[in-house]
């Protein structure tokens, strides 16, 4: 058995198609005619633009607009001046084509690499594709077609391009595995889309899994089975069934309301990073959003985005949800995620440093434009605000201080705005959760991230592979601070939801159901899944199995008790 990274659920047994890298090698080519060589240059990107075009096209029928928008943001990326123009300018100076592109290229991609956030690392997955895809105009070679492969394959590569993943039927391919890449890469979330399982972040997969052998492919689990026996081979049958008829049972509560097996009815809301995201939420039958990572808005360009362009992103989600609600978060910097652009001072601890609210407040101009923005898009939906990082109820009222000031602005100037737009708190700190019946006080509505607060409460780094272990909302003290949030929370009348991955857990939800737990906040594709694990306890259930757990002292003890309950097995 193999171990890789869990990307696409599901399970795939078949035959294994491994999809070799073309050689682009070019070091044999003579020098060329700058002014011919640009023209064919130039030309290889016409002819690049126009399949990157039909391949969008093909992806959008197989999987959605959003997806196809990750071929399409190629072109945009080869409009870019500075891309193009160091090619051309590299050619003018009598290097080949090929080798401007390359060289321009790696420079890129070490570029996107070094930043250390995730949403701009996948930028580099972006580069190595349009170079590989422009090298093939250029070599006159042509790209890796799976389209003709026959049913029953698995597809085995070093990393699956959005322009490969274009040529992927659904119907013929039964699984991926990758050498590189994770759940948040273009091959992840084109699988997904795709609802093919897959297995990434596989070293050496490609020479592991000989081209014909059988192979299992657990998308769920993360792990892949080279040549099982009969009896492995038909238990996994047996799973994928159970997988499949689950995915069934999930369609069928699409477009109904988010209860309790008992009439409780909670709202379950999705957590976006840009506004044509909502388009996926109401997709995957979301309810609203209960966070708009405003952040990412800010990465991946030269300069702060302006009160305008702010605006347009917030109103066209705002508009595209209606009456569902949308909850803003402002922008949420420090910590692993940095902007290049602002010289942010480098710090020993940035995650205990100038991270959320604390930035903003010692950059006001920044929020203030921010806050300005969001109360002019605030005509256009159902707005709330949600200020990240709390830590002391002094930021909490700097926070809205600063609120009432852009209100003002606008009110003089005379630009419409919601004037009782709802205000929360994420609670994410120790402190806050410890603080919550005094910041409850300021706040129309709470929201629990679990994410920092787990790593908080236990002084803990999910990421470092020696203690990640004890990483778990299930640990007693993680579980006693969320439940007194939301008891402090229920006694003044406010809501109280959840953004947190925590919120996604099946064995978390009878808890956060018994705490009183009012919104849950997920990813789109977990909407169902979640709606479907509410719809399994009852109440009375739910608090028998709560009061039990809350009496255990070790996450071991919590998770095994609630693993062994019906209600939280997914298959």
């Amino acid at each position: 058995m193999l171990q890789g990274i869990a990307a696409s659920d599901g399970i795939g047994l078949g035959r294994v198609m491994v999809l070799e890298e073309q050689s682009l090698s070019y070091a044999d080519l003579p020098p060329a005619d700058p002014k011919a060589e640009l023209a064919r240059f130039r030309e290889a990107v016409e002819a690049f633009c126009r399949n990157t075009q039909k391949q969008a096209e093909l992806l959008r029928h197989s999987a959605g607009h959003k997806e196809a928008q990750i071929i399409s943001a190629h072109i945009q990326m080869l409009s870019d001046p500075y891309f193009c123009g160091e090619i051309e300018k590299r050619i003018a100076g009598g290097q080949r084509a090929e080798a401007a592109l390359d060289q321009v290229s790696q420079l890129f991609i070490a570029m996107f690499l070094a930043s250390g956030e995730d949403m701009i690392q996948q930028r580099a997955a972006d580069v190595r594709d349009i170079r590989t895809a422009l090298l093939c105009v250029l070599l006159g070679l042509k790209e890796i077609e799976v389209s003709e492969a026959p049913k029953g394959t698995v597809l085995v590569a070093k990393e699956i391009s959005p322009s490969v993943a274009a040529g992927i039927n659904p119907k013929n391919i039964v699984g991926i595995v990758t050498e590189i890449g994770g759940r948040t890469s273009h091959s992840a979330i084109l699988a997904r889309a795709l609802q093919v399982p897959a297995v990434l972040g596989l070293p050496g997969s490609t020479t592991l899994l000989k081209p014909g052998s059988y192979v299992i492919v657990d998308g769920t689990e993360g792990q892949v089975i080279p040549e099982p026996d009969p009896v492995v081979a038909g238990a996994y049958r047996q799973k994928r069934a159970r997988f499949l008829r689950r995915r069934r049972q999930l369609d069928k509560l699409r477009g109904l309301p988010t209860r309790t097996a008992s009439g409780e009815t909670v709202g379950l809301y999705c957590n976006i990073s840009k506004p044509e995201d909502t388009d996926k939420a109401l997709e995957e039958d979301g309810e609203g959003v209960g966070l708009f990572r405003t952040e990412f808005l800010f990465m991946d360009r030269e300069r702060l985005p302006g009160e305008e362009e702010q605006f347009a992103a917030y109103k066209r989600a705002a508009a595209t949800l209606g009456d569902r609600p949308l909850t803003i978060r402002t922008l949420d910097l420090g910590g692993d995620k940095a902007l290049p652009y602002l010289n942010m001072p480098k710090e020993e601890n940035p995650f205990l440093g100038l991270r959320g609210i604390r930035y903003c407040l010692q950059h006001p101009e920044i929020l203030m434009t921010q806050l300005r923005a969001v109360l002019r898009a605030s005509v256009y939906g159902n707005v709330r605000l949600m200020f990240p990082m709390i830590s002391i109820p002094e930021e909490l009222i700097a926070g809205r201080a600063l609120l009432e000031k852009a209100k003002a602005e606008l009110r003089a100037q005379g630009v419409p705005y919601a004037a009782e737009l709802p205000v929360g708190i994420m609670v994410e700190t120790p402190s806050a959760a410890i603080l919550a019946d005094v910041l409850v006080k300021d706040s129309d509505f709470f929201s629990i991230g679990t994410n920092d607060l787990t790593g908080y409460m236990l002084a803990c780094d999910r990421n470092n592979p020696q203690i990640s272990g004890m990483f778990s909302s299930l640990q007693p003290c993680v579980l006693r601070s969320i439940r007194h949030v939301i008891t402090c929370a229920q006694e003044h009348g406010v809501p109280v939801g959840m953004c947190g991955e925590a919120a996604a857990d099946p064995l978390m939800t009878p808890l956060l159901l018994a705490f009183g737990l009012t919104d849950f906040s997920v990813a789109a594709t977990s909407v169902l899944p979640v709606r479907a694990a509410i719809s399994r306890w009852t109440l009375e259930e739910a608090k028998a199995v709560t009061a039990a757990v809350m009496e255990m002292t070790s996450e071991e003890e919590v998770s095994r008790t609630l693993s062994a309950r019906p209600e939280t097995q997914i298959l």
